[in-house]
Order: structure tokens, then C-alpha cells, then sequence
């Protein structure tokens, strides 16, 4: 009798422990960050008056009725922004000219001074109805840099700033994101005054209750995108690209001088690989123009889609997002360049990423957790990012071999962990079969939300094999896949 009862409670005990999940690692993303991380690539319109002078930065003192786009066509620009696989837009509400392309109560600054709409319009509104209409995310920039108002500079300033997010936050529904950048001060219009305005960055914003009281409250899925976060971390360059090797993960660390790191005060050499063990999740943006600049000029051209798909491979590919910036010309449009290169990148992507060319085949690993089919290897291939294959806690550098029934030629590897569990993998490796052996084709370092590795000429096999060569603690793979580059 007491045989039995100790069997069943050994075997009560096995099952238990093959339910369970393996440990969280580290810091772990919160639900809009995986939301985020699911977008990948989104877009940035820049829209001001600046674009009608022919500017990077307006100065603040272009009278509005310089704002007149002869055909604004919201449409036309998300339609373009889709067909090149954006998920999002984010729009720069207000740049650092000050002028607001919303009908604020804050500032006469503001798009109902302008001819646009005859006075009526609201680009904020038709911006992002098109992206809802379309399926896109919808989220704002609104520079706290002001080189139009008076009172920048001065604490009333700061209550301005604060309603013109309040107003944004509460009048355009749901946002994925709002986008901080780190200008702070300099020379501007100042309602006249022509003159240089320096403040202390680290303390006149007041970042910790802006964020806490204005953000977190009224737009709680909105990812806070800065030098430092809160959600979403800088690059680092306006490249588009991060480091071959990135972590999520980063503990914000304040420039030279300073004691507390805020936008623009940063030590911005961490961002392009992270914090390896950081004590937050902030993952890296991308953000890059579409053009050389990020306001319109009619001498630039895109870039092309080969260098699109580029940087698509190392800021996506690198477990980062990428970030398009966009710029409509004195229509209101994307330039027909522009629409075709964005259309051309978006289907290189689309095409090279439709088929996962080992989808089909068997898996074998070395290791399931807990012989627990739910962990097993076979999610490496499903296409469903909440499924994962995990390993029991003291396999740390397990490999799965799959194979397939036919050769297949391919020279994308994609890998993704699950990393609601957090970021636990830190080198890894591929082989395939090729002849009578195996033959490594790739090693890498970081995976986290995703890893892509273009391979510099094809491979043809009908095995090809995934090795952890290195993780902390046991691993949570949500998926594997390789793929023929579609160009």
C-alpha cells in the first residue's frame, strides 16, 4: 500500500513538473511591448510647414498660412505605407516648429490659422482614421521642443506641453506609441523674441510624471519611445540598424556629467546592443528616413528596396523594429518614387517570407521539457508564436535536427524565442547536411523577438540542424524557419 501511494505521488509529481513552464529570465516584456515587437516595421510622417520651405527644422516663425498642401490624400499615404508592410504610423503632431497639426486649444499656432480645409481640418484626425480604415496602428510625436512659443522655457510652458498630450491622448482613440525625442532648446522664434532658450533637460520636462500622469493614465498600450524608454529605446543612429549582437534588455545610464539619464541626456553608445542582463525591457527602434531627410525635398530620392531590405535584416532581423520615415511633398502626398519603392520592399518581404520551407518536415530534439508534448519540438514549425519548444531546466544547449523529404534550397534563416519568458539565448548555431556531414552554416549571438541571417549563397539540403551553444538557463524557441530570398 505504502509502495503504491509513494508511486503515485512520484508520478502526481512528474506531471506536475512537466506543466511547468520554465522560469522567466530576466527582465520580461510587458503586453504592448509584445505588441510592439509584433508590428516590426511602422512609418513616421513628417508634415509641417517646414516641408513648404524646403527645411529639416522650421525655426517657428513661418506664418501658418504656409501650411497649404494643394491634394492631402491621408489615403494615399497609408495605402503606400501598407503596401511596403507597415503596421503603423506614427505622425509628428507637432515638431519642433511648434505648430500643431490639430485644431489644439493651447496655441493659435495651430492648423485652423491655415487655409488647409479652409480653417476646419484636423490632419490628426484624418491621419488616423486612413491608418484605422486600412488596418494600421496609429500613434503621435509631439516635440516638447517649442521654437514658436513665448513661454518655452518658463514652468507655463510645461502645463502647455502637458494639455497638447493630453489633448492627443484622449481625442484620436487607442495609439501604439508616443514618440519623445531628445531636442532641448536652442534658437527659435519664441513668439518673437529671436533668441536662444538653454533648460536643464534633466529636470525641466519632469519625464517620471509626464509618462506616469499623462501617458500611462490616458493611453495605458501606448509604447513611450526615447533615448531611454520607458518602452522603446533609440537606436543609437538614424541608420537603421542595431548591432549584430542587441538585447533587449538595457539599464539607462546618464551622459557624462549628468546623474540621471533622460532624453537627450544618454549615454546613447549602449543603445545599439543593449544591456546584456538590463534591468529593463526596452528593445530598440530603427528609425531611419525613407529619403535622405525627413521633410520632403524634391532633389532626394528613396532608397532603394535592395538597401530597404537591408535594413529590414538588421533591425527586424536583430530583434529591434524599423521605422520608417515618411514625407509627403507640398501636395500632400508620397511622391510616385516613394509609393513604388515602398510597394517593391514590401512585396521582397512579403514574398520571401510566405513559405517557411521546412514548415512540412519531422523534428527531432534531444530534449522536450518534461516529455511533454506541449513543449515539444514540432512548435519550432507550427507559425504560432504563442507555442514554443522548452527544455528541461539542466538542458542549457539542447539542438533539434529537422528534416525534410525533399532537398530544399534556401538562404534566410529566421529564429524567435519566446520571449515572454524573456531573452535567454546568447549563442547559437546551423548546420546542414551536405553530402555525408553536417556543415555549419551560421552562428549567431542574440535572438530575442526574432533573428534573421542572410547567408552569402544558397543552401541545399533536405536536413539542417539548430544548436543552443550557449544560454544561461534552459531554452523557449517559439519558432524556426528558413527561406529562399525572393530578389
Amino acid at each position: 500500500m505504502i509502495k503504491q501511494i509513494t508511486g503515485l505521488l512520484c508520478l502526481t509529481a512528474s506531471i506536475a513538473f512537466a506543466q511547468t513552464p520554465p522560469k522567466p529570465y530576466g527582465a520580461l516584456p510587458a503586453p504592448r511591448q509584445v505588441a510592439w515587437h509584433e508590428t516590426e516595421v511602422y512609418g513616421i510622417m513628417h508634415f509641417t510647414p517646414t516641408t513648404f520651405e524646403n527645411k529639416e527644422w522650421g525655426y517657428g516663425d513661418a506664418d501658418p498660412k504656409t501650411f497649404n498642401p494643394s491634394d492631402f490624400n491621408a489615403e494615399q499615404i497609408i495605402q503606400a505605407a501598407k503596401a511596403g508592410g507597415l503596421r503603423g504610423i506614427v505622425l509628428v503632431a507637432k515638431h519642433h516648429d511648434g505648430f500643431c497639426l490639430w485644431p489644439t486649444k493651447t496655441t493659435d499656432y495651430n492648423i485652423a490659422q491655415s487655409p488647409f480645409r479652409q480653417g476646419k481640418g484636423d490632419l490628426v484626425r484624418e491621419v488616423a482614421d486612413a491608418a484605422r480604415k486600412h488596418g494600421l496602428k496609429f500613434g503621435v510625436y509631439c516635440s516638447p521642443w517649442d521654437r514658436n512659443n513665448a513661454k518655452y522655457g518658463t514652468p507655463e510652458y510645461i502645463k502647455i506641453y502637458r494639455e497638447q498630450l493630453r489633448e492627443l491622448y484622449t481625442n484620436y482613440g487607442d495609439l501604439f506609441m508616443s514618440w519623445h525625442d531628445g531636442a532641448n532648446g536652442g534658437d527659435g522664434y519664441y513668439g518673437g523674441a529671436r533668441e536662444k532658450r538653454s533648460i536643464d533637460n534633466t529636470t525641466y520636462y519632469q519625464w517620471d510624471s509626464t509618462w506616469t500622469n499623462y501617458t500611462r493614465k490616458l493611453q495605458p498600450n501606448a509604447n513611450i519611445f526615447s533615448d531611454i524608454g520607458w518602452d522603446v529605446r533609440w537606436a543609437g543612429n538614424e541608420d537603421g540598424s542595431v548591432n549584430p549582437t542587441s538585447w533587449a534588455t538595457l539599464t539607462p545610464k546618464p551622459s557624462e556629467g549628468q546623474n540621471v539619464a533622460v532624453p537627450g541626456q544618454a549615454n546613447a553608445t549602449e543603445n545599439p546592443g543593449g544591456t546584456r542582463g538590463g534591468k529593463f525591457w526596452i528593445p530598440a527602434e530603427c528609425d531611419v528616413p525613407l529619403r535622405k531627410g525627413w521633410f520632403y525635398h524634391a532633389n532626394e530620392k528613396p532608397k532603394t528596396p535592395e538597401k530597404l531590405f537591408d535594413l529590414y535584416l538588421k533591425s527586424v532581423g536583430r530583434g529591434a523594429a524599423l521605422d520608417l520615415g515618411l514625407a509627403p511633398d507640398t501636395r500632400g502626398q508620397l511622391h510616385n518614387d516613394d509609393v513604388v519603392a515602398l510597394k517593391t520592399f514590401g512585396d521582397h518581404v512579403k514574398n520571401t517570407f510566405a513559405t517557411n520551407l521546412i514548415g512540412r518536415a519531422s523534428s527531432k530534439a534531444v530534449n522536450v521539457r518534461g516529455y511533454n508534448s506541449i513543449y515539444s519540438a514540432k512548435n519550432l514549425l507550427d507559425g504560432k508564436p504563442d507555442t514554443y519548444w522548452a527544455t528541461d531546466d539542466d538542458f542549457k544547449t539542447p539542438e533539434v535536427v529537422i528534416e525534410m523529404s525533399q532537398p530544399v534550397v534556401f538562404d534566410v534563416i529566421s529564429l524567435q524565442e519566446y520571449i515572454k519568458l524573456g531573452q535567454r539565448i546568447e549563442e547559437f548555431a546551423v548546420d546542414a547536411w551536405i553530402g555525408n556531414d553536417w556543415k555549419e552554416v551560421y552562428k549567431g549571438t542574440s535572438v530575442g523577438a526574432k533573428r534573421l541571417a542572410k547567408l552569402d549563397v544558397p543552401i541545399t539540403s533536405n536536413k539542417v540542424r539548430l544548436r543552443i551553444t550557449k544560454s544561461p538557463v534552459s531554452i523557449a524557441i517559439s519558432e524556426f524557419g528558413v527561406y529562399k530570398d525572393s530578389e
